[in-house]
């Protein structure tokens, strides 16, 4: 593969990945006792296949087209939630790919795994505490949005546990998907670092 064949190539399976995240970001649940607008999705997959063929900045590429494309699809009914869904993706994807291709192996995709999960929880709780919150209130006129108590419930009682719940679920089904992939994953890595 010559250089400019590469980037095509390259620029295709991020598009390719972007849209299949998209269909499992409609392949959503909520999960019993949080609220119902908190849905369990696997569109983190791909993005974590981009940033471990690639590079980190692929997996946030992938991320960045789902919500784009999401955007585009439901005629940007929900911008904040679009925004969160977008920094939640690249607080998860980002640690995850740097371990991985710091020490290349299962044991660091676990510990990844679990990093990203601690920063996406923390992360997504800060945020939504002093940002995405009063963002849908003032959006919304919601009144007791900006009631401290109430907020401090939405994420220790909401926003925290499902982004917990949210990594561990994704972290689950990713790391026997890599296992059966992993063959496939290095192989693609070396067609691209080579082209």
């Amino acid at each position: 593969m010559n250089k400019q064949s590469s980037k095509l190539m390259k620029v295709i399976v991020l598009a390719l990945l972007g849209t299949i995240s998209l269909l499992l970001f409609f392949l959503n649940f909520p999960l019993p006792l949080l609220p119902a607008f908190l849905k369990i999705d696997f569109s983190d997959v791909p993005a974590l296949m981009a940033s471990f063929i690639f590079s980190p900045v692929a997996g946030v590429l992938v991320v960045a087209i789902k919500n784009l494309l999401y955007l585009a699809v439901s005629g940007a009914a929900d911008p904040i939630g679009v925004l969160a869904n977008f920094i939640a993706g690249m607080m998860f994807v980002v640690p995850v790919s740097m371990l991985y291709h710091k020490f290349k192996g299962v044991k660091s995709i676990v510990s990844g795994l679990v990093t990203g999960t601690i920063v996406m929880a923390v992360g997504m709780s800060v945020l939504n505490y002093f940002v995405f919150l009063p963002a849908y209130a003032w959006f919304m006129g919601w009144e007791d949005m900006s009631n401290t108590a109430i907020k401090w419930g939405i994420v220790s009682a909401g926003i925290l546990p499902f982004n917990i719940i949210k990594g561990i679920i994704v972290g689950l089904l990713f790391v026997p998907l890599y296992v059966k992939l992993r063959a496939w994953v290095e192989e693609k890595q070396a067609n691209f670092a080579s082209s």
